[in-house]
C-alpha cells in the first residue's frame, strides 16, 4: 500500500505546483491588459488601447463634447 500513499502525495504536490503557476499566469495577464490601455478620455477616464477605439468611444459617448487634438486625424 506504500505506493498508492506515494502515488495521492505525488498528484497532491503537482496540484499545488500547477495552482501556483496558474495564479502566477493571471497576475502577468493582468498586468499586460492594465499596460495595453494606454489611451484615457479626458470626459469619462475611461481606459482604451488604441486611437481608433479612442475616437469611436469619444464620437458615441460623447458627441456634443469637443474633439480632443489627438483624435482629429485618426480614422475611425
Amino acid at each position: 500500500m506504500a505506493r498508492g500513499q506515494q502515488k495521492i502525495q505525488s498528484q497532491q504536490k503537482n496540484a499545488k505546483k500547477a495552482a501556483e503557476k496558474k495564479k502566477s499566469q493571471g497576475a502577468d495577464q493582468k498586468t499586460a491588459a492594465k499596460a495595453a490601455l494606454v489611451h484615457t478620455c479626458p470626459v469619462c477616464r475611461t481606459q482604451m488601447p488604441d486611437p481608433k477605439t479612442f475616437k469611436q468611444h469619444f464620437e458615441s459617448k460623447h458627441p456634443k463634447s469637443p474633439m480632443p487634438p489627438e483624435l482629429v486625424d485618426v480614422q475611425a
